[in-house]
């Protein structure tokens, strides 16, 4: 989780996007983020540099300049120029800003096709969630990344948007933490680009349509925000739901009332 003065500069710098022009330059505008975020991720060095305070805008503007000048586009460069001059909590923020300003960047590529890329993410979450095998070579460290994107690749061609495929790549190749935890996070910066929160409801059974609506309505009215759910049936909660919404879990199954009775008890 980023700071909220990071959150601010995300919210700020991501204006600078709507310079990108056509969908095609949307596209390589956020793959040039991607590439950047992991350069600054890989150069220790280099982003101490360009988040210390004690050295000057220009200064740190210019070697921005000097580094990535002739390697990304204007957009790019603009976005990432105005990163340096900013204050960063910790080092660690601006690689990740710039990365999810590249996931919006190519979520925005779709058009009008993107919102279709948050049920694609989701649809391949579950894969992965359902499939130990596909989970255990994506954990694989003797693997490498190429590997691992070639083998989510295989599976995903012509079967996504490439916007899609792409994010996917991203998420094994610039992933910090696990791929599924990588996309989970893509997920939720491409809800928001559709201006929604999403919401994780785990339960027993399948919800029907007026349970969903009136599920939706009620958070949305909880967080101010258009509510998208995606509804993992898991038989094994015996009964209620488990709802995971941004940082907030609230866990309303059997299962997860008698885990609480069982730490009461055995406190």
């Amino acid at each position: 989780m980023v700071s909220t003065t990071a959150s601010e500069s995300l919210a700020e710098l991501g204006g600078l996007l709507n310079r990108a022009g056509t969908l095609e330059e949307t596209a390589t505008t956020g793959e040039e983020l991607f590439g950047v975020a992991k350069t600054l991720r890989s150069e220790p060095a280099l982003r101490r540099v360009a988040t210390d305070t004690s050295v000057e805008e220009s200064a740190k503007a210019d070697l921005v300049n000097n580094i990535f000048g002739k390697a990304i586009g204007d957009v790019a460069l603009a976005v990432v120029t105005d990163a340096v001059r900013r204050r960063w909590t910790v080092s660690s923020e601006l690689p990740a800003v710039i990365e999810q300003l590249g996931v919006v960047a190519l979520v925005r590529s779709a058009g009008a096709r993107s919102d279709q890329i948050t049920d694609q993410l989701f649809a391949l979450g579950r894969l992965i969630e359902a499939n130990p095998e596909l989970r255990g070579a994506l954990a694989d460290s003797s693997r490498t990344a190429d590997d691992k994107v070639g083998l989510l690749h295989g599976l995903l061609d012509g079967k996504v948007l490439p916007a899609t495929l792409s994010l996917v790549g991203h998420a094994v190749s610039a992933a910090t933490g696990s791929v599924e935890r990588a996309i989970a996070g893509f997920q939720q910066v491409a809800a928001d680009v559709q201006g929604e929160m999403l919401a994780t409801i785990r339960a027993a059974q399948d919800l029907s349509e007026s349970e969903r609506d009136r599920l939706s309505q009620a958070l949305g009215r909880q967080y101010g925000r258009d509510i998208r759910l995606r509804v993992v049936v898991q038989p094994d909660l015996v009964g209620g739901m488990r709802i995971e919404i941004g940082d907030d879990v609230i866990d309303g199954t059997v299962s997860g009332r008698l885990d609480d009775a069982r730490r009461r008890l055995a406190g």
